[in-house]
């Protein structure tokens, strides 16, 4: 993995193992659909690597990431996300700039006040790959690492 990646959570919460919902519980995982942005480091790796059974992850890029921020983006008490709010509330003039400093790593969600880490998602339109969320990416499944390919799920599930 390099850069940020987004990880979103694909399967539920029944006879999940303690140790791995609580792993997920750290990542902001807490729910089915949930879409969180990991940094870079071998920690969080880590932590990603352990719950790969029940995630999805892969590197996001600029254009995606402001999208996302704009479509499913909240602050505190559960308004939008607007230009005018990032402006206002950071050092950024717009969402864009703000994405853009996310995928470089200059920045991080929280460098906003009050802008949530954690994008509630809709399930894919067209649903998920073929073998269903049991099986993983490489063998035709939902669940794994899935490199730029990311960026396609996370625009059929704004």
């Amino acid at each position: 993995m390099s850069g940020i990646v987004a990880a979103i959570r694909v399967r539920g919460r029944v006879n999940v193992k303690d140790d791995i919902s609580e792993t997920m519980r750290f990542l902001g995982l807490t729910r089915k659909m949930y879409c969180t942005l990991v940094p870079d480091r071998a920690e969080l790796n880590g932590m990603v690597f352990k719950v790969k059974d029940y995630i999805t992850w892969g590197e996001v890029d600029e254009k995606t990431l402001a999208k996302l921020i704009k479509a499913r983006g909240k602050i505190t008490g559960d308004k939008p996300v607007t230009d005018a709010y990032v402006k206002a509330n950071s050092k950024f003039q717009d969402i864009s700039a703000l994405a853009a400093a996310i995928v470089k790593g200059e920045a991080k969600m929280k460098d906003v006040a009050g802008l949530k880490s954690v994008f509630r998602l809709n399930p894919p339109r067209k649903g998920f790959e073929r073998k269903g969320i049991k099986k993983p990416y490489s063998v035709g499944g939902a669940l794994g690492y899935r490199k730029e390919k990311i960026k396609d799920l996370i625009e059929r599930m704004l």
